[in-house]
C-alpha cells in the first residue's frame, strides 16, 4: 500500500517550470494554456492592513444605477494598497519584501524609513518596486533636494540647477575648480542614481532609464508606472528649465526640471506575455464577457444583423459607430488645438512610421 501524497508534491509534480514562466501538464482543459511569470521573491502572506482600505465595487454602474463602463461586474472581494507617489520623507529606507497588488500589473514594495523621529502610521509605505529591488534594498527620497554635505563641495539649488560648485574667492585656479566639480557630481550620481531613489530630474543624468514621473513640482508621479515600462532622459534644455524625456510609446515631451522621477524600470516586466488560461479568471478579475459586435442584431451594432458572419463592408466601429482602426478621433500636441498640449515636442509614431517603413 503506497503512502498518499501531500498536496504540494501533487502541485510540484503537475507543474512544467521554465526559465521565465511556469506552465502546467493539461490534465484540466482550464490549464492547458495557462502561463504565469515565476517571482519567487513575492512575499506570500497578507499585506499590511493599515496600508489598505476596502474596494467597494460598483459594476460599472453611476449613482443612478446605469451602466457607464460595459463588461465589469463581479470578481474576488479586494483591498486596495495605499501606495505612496509622493516620497516626501527623506532618509533611507530598508525595503521589507516584495508584494502583489491586485489593483495594478507592477508589483509593490515595503519600506521602512530608519528616521526615528516619524509618527507611527509614516514609518511603513507601499512604493511602486523597480525591477530587481529585492528584500534588504535600500532607496531613499531627494524630493527635497540634496541634504548639504552630502557629498563636499556640492551645493543644491534650483537656481543654479545643481551643477554649481562652492567657488574660492580667489578664481586663480579654474581648472581644479572644474576637476572638482566633475569629481563632486560623479560621486553624486553614484549615491543618488540607483534604483528605486526619488532623485529631482535636473540631477538626473541623459540617458537615464526612470519611471514614476510627476508633471508637477509638488504633486504626484503620474507618469510610466504600468508593469514592464519605462522612460529615458533624453536632454536637459540650456534654459534650465525643462527637460526633454522620451514615453514608453515613443513621444517626446518637455517635462519642468523641478519634478521628480524614480531611477529605474518598473517591476515584473513578463506581465504582459501572461495568459490566463480559462475565462473564469477573467471573471475572478471582474471582468465580465465581452459580445462581438457581429454575433449582435442590426439594431445593437453597426456590425450587427445579415445572413452569415458579414458585416456590410463596413469599416470597423464601435457599438456608437466611431470607428476604431485608423481614425484619429483626437489630435494632442503641434497638430491640434493652440495650447492643447504644448510640452509634446515629438509625437508617439503611427502607421508606417510605427511599423518602420
Amino acid at each position: 500500500m503506497t503512502s498518499q501524497q501531500s498536496p504540494s508534491e501533487v502541485n510540484a509534480a503537475l507543474a512544467r517550470t521554465s526559465v521565465l514562466y511556469k506552465t502546467y501538464k493539461p490534465i484540466t482543459p482550464g490549464i492547458r494554456h495557462l502561463k504565469r511569470p515565476l517571482n519567487p521573491h513575492l512575499y506570500e502572506g497578507r499585506p499590511l492592513r493599515e496600508l489598505t482600505i476596502a474596494l467597494r465595487k460598483r459594476g460599472g454602474r453611476n449613482n443612478h444605477g446605469r451602466i457607464t463602463v460595459r463588461h465589469r461586474g463581479g470578481g474576488h472581494k479586494q483591498r486596495i494598497r495605499i501606495v505612496d507617489f509622493m516620497r516626501m520623507d527623506p532618509g533611507p529606507c530598508d525595503v521589507v519584501r516584495i508584494e502583489y497588488d491586485p489593483g495594478r500589473s507592477a508589483h509593490i514594495a515595503l519600506i521602512k524609513n530608519r528616521n526615528p523621529d516619524l509618527c507611527g502610521g509614516k514609518i511603513w509605505s507601499y512604493i511602486l518596486a523597480p525591477d530587481n529591488l529585492r528584500a534588504g534594498d535600500v532607496v531613499e527620497s531627494f524630493r527635497q533636494g540634496i541634504p548639504d554635505g552630502l557629498v563636499p563641495g556640492f551645493v543644491d539649488s534650483k537656481e543654479i540647477r545643481g551643477k554649481a560648485l562652492e567657488v574660492k574667492d580667489d578664481q586663480q585656479d579654474l581648472s581644479q575648480t572644474a576637476s572638482t566639480a566633475s569629481l563632486a557630481l560623479g560621486v553624486l550620481r553614484s549615491i543618488t542614481i540607483k534604483p528605486g531613489n526619488v532623485v529631482p530630474i535636473r540631477l538626473i543624468p541623459p540617458g537615464t532609464i526612470i519611471h514614476n514621473i510627476a508633471l508637477n513640482p509638488q504633486g504626484r508621479a503620474i507618469l510610466v508606472r504600468s508593469a514592464g515600462t519605462f522612460a529615458q532622459l533624453v536632454a536637459h534644455e540650456n534654459s534650465g528649465k525643462y527637460s526633454h524625456i522620451r514615453l514608453q510609446s515613443g513621444e517626446v515631451r518637455k517635462v519642468l526640471q523641478d519634478c521628480v522621477a524614480t531611477v529605474g524600470k518598473v517591476s515584473n516586466p513578463l506581465w504582459k506575455n501572461r495568459n490566463l488560461g480559462k475565462a473564469g479568471r477573467n471573471r475572478w478579475l471582474g471582468r465580465r464577457p465581452r459580445v462581438r459586435g457581429m454575433a449582435m442584431n442590426r439594431c445593437d451594432h453597426p456590425h450587427g444583423g445579415g445572413r452569415g458572419k458579414s458585416k456590410g463592408n463596413k469599416q470597423p466601429r464601435s457599438i456608437w459607430g466611431w470607428l476604431t482602426k485608423g481614425k484619429r478621433t483626437r489630435k494632442p500636441g503641434p497638430k491640434g488645438p493652440k495650447n492643447s498640449n504644448k510640452m509634446v515636442i515629438r509625437e508617439r509614431p503611427r502607421g508606417k512610421e510605427k511599423r518602420g517603413l
